[in-house]
């Protein structure tokens, strides 16, 4: 019994301690903890006996709503294991992750009905049950969400053991097939664990669920809402007026935000004026907060408190927490991600595997029981990253003697120029401080005499008088003559991933030769 564990305790203790307190609240819809539970044991039931048993793939290709967060919990009850699709991705895409996987079920809602029935009518998957979670009619060919819980009685829990995988994570895509990243029952209780203390969650938090719920930042941050006893509340996609409008409709009180939605909160004169007066905790991450922007943030959003967390889907998420008493005007540490989280260990790296002192740049390696199972179906790509249990992010970073966290870049993002390696991530937070700029891109391009130049692409405030020459003269006061840019260049938008991060992929591509390396 010792090592029996199952993430679907989480809701099993709620509906004892606070069962009839709010567990979800969606549209109308709200279900207590008690309810919430004999749901998600009832659906089981209904996996069951449509032929679903332990670690078996049950796949999610789905916008936020309650039946999505009852999905966290269903397939770890039976010991099948959780499969979200990523909703921008492709018909293509999404259809190899479930056929690297072998997903045997597809639940889907409205806005996927389309590209089910595709799949449906499709013999290049192993999809054997459709299963329609959303609030129309059932199509004919599919298996009805709430009938399977209505015509099901519960069934009792499988017990699984701590590496059993919980989930499989699709991430990357930008430059390959995509990976699958499993992640273990036990992996992903460490996490939570670590960012419900480091978040400071409590039994009578509401989050939000703002971000997509296929990604594993959602998933991590509300599953330590919810192991706290948090009440989960769902938009079915972000917009500022929606984030506003739960805040105040629902009192919500934590949310995680990316920081491209930061942005776009603080950039609408709506957030002037909205009530936002219950909530006491914005949680940031999943890509680094340029400076002024974070500055920014501090100063108009007075009463709340901001807490960053950085990790990767490798680690289950979590990595590091920099707490609300990190964020004050001034402190060195507002640049930092803050301190590993309570089961995470950490050091930095050199090329050659040594381990490099306090405040010198390398890679950060990263180990504990949050680690990932490793990448499905790809042993050769998991022997790169996963090594003796530690898990190589690919994130360039240095430690000081506290034990705080400085990400530089992402090391296949650092710039060459002249032989001296240049941060983007750096120059980036500097041009973010310069007034007038909205966001910032900085990335390398092929240059003859240097071998690669900064060049910083940049969205302007609305009515923003900036030159090229402002920004590289900002630059120039502030950061060494090799790392400011040699060209600014202004855009009105720069594309994005599902999660909100700039696709720096998608934005080198132009600069570069058909089919090149993206180095000089």
């Amino acid at each position: 019994m010792s090592d029996f564990f199952n993430l679907s305790y989480i809701p099993e203790r709620l509906a004892l301690v606070q069962g009839d307190n709010i567990a979800t609240i969606f549209e109308g819809r709200q279900h207590t903890w008690r309810e919430f539970q004999n749901r998600v044991t009832r659906l089981a039931g209904g996996l069951v006996a449509c032929g679903v048993g332990p670690q078996d793939f049950v796949a999610v290709l789905a916008e936020n709503s309650d039946r999505f967060f009852e999905l966290y919990f269903t397939p770890a009850w039976i010991g099948a294991v959780l499969t979200p699709l990523n909703t921008r991705w492709s018909y293509g895409e999404n259809l190899y992750a479930l056929q690297d996987s072998g997903a045997k079920v597809l639940c889907f809602d409205d806005s996927f009905r389309d590209i089910a029935r595709q799949m449906k009518e499709s013999s290049d998957h192993a999809i054997e049950i459709f299963i329609y979670m959303g609030e129309e009619n059932c199509p004919a060919w599919a298996r009805d969400y709430e009938q399977l819980i209505l015509n099901h009685d519960p069934v009792t829990q499988i017990q699984t053991k701590g590496h059993d995988m919980a989930a499989l994570m699709y991430t990357g895509g930008t430059t390959g097939t995509p990976k699958g990243v499993m992640l273990s029952h036990m992996g992903i209780w460490s996490s939570i664990i670590s960012a419900s203390h480091g978040m400071g969650c409590r039994d009578d938090d509401i989050y939000l669920h703002a971000a997509p719920m296929f990604h594993v930042g959602d998933y991590g941050v509300s599953m330590a809402a919810a192991l706290a006893g948090a009440t989960q509340v769902m938009i079915r996609r972000f917009s500022v007026v929606g984030v506003l409008d739960a805040i105040s409709d629902q009192h919500v009180t934590m949310t995680l935000l990316v920081p491209t939605m930061v942005k776009m909160l603080l950039a609408d004169e709506k957030t002037e004026n909205a009530d936002i007066s219950n909530l006491r905790q914005l949680i940031y991450g999943a890509s680094p907060m340029p400076e002024g922007l974070l500055v920014t943030c501090m100063e108009r959003l007075t009463g709340v408190d901001l807490v960053q967390v950085y990790g990767q889907t490798e680690l289950s998420p979590l990595a590091t927490v920099l707490p609300a008493s990190d964020h004050t005007f001034g402190n060195k540490r507002l640049r930092s991600a803050g301190r590993s989280g309570l089961c995470v260990s950490m050091r930095i790296e050199d090329a050659d595997g040594n381990i490099l002192p306090t405040g010198e740049v390398g890679q950060v390696v990263v180990h504990g029981p949050h680690v990932m199972l490793g990448y499905w179906n790809k042993p050769e790509v998991t022997a790169q990253t996963l090594k003796e249990g530690w898990v190589y992010t690919g994130d360039a970073g240095y430690l000081d003697r506290d034990g705080y966290l400085y990400l530089v870049d992402r090391l296949k993002d650092m710039i060459i120029t002249g032989a001296e390696n240049v941060y983007s991530a750096e120059v980036e937070s500097v041009i973010s401080l310069c007034p007038g700029v909205l966001d910032v891109a900085v990335i390398g391009i092929p240059d003859a005499e240097w071998g690669e130049a900064v060049h910083a692409l940049v969205i302007l405030k609305a009515g923003a008088q900036v030159t090229e020459q402002d920004i590289i003269r900002h630059c120039k006061d502030r950061i060494a003559d090799y790392k400011c840019p040699r060209r600014v260049e202004f855009r009105p938008d720069f594309p994005l991933s599902a999660a909100g991060k700039t696709l720096k992929a998608e934005l080198r591509k132009s600069y570069w030769p058909e089919g090149g390396r993206f180095v000089n």
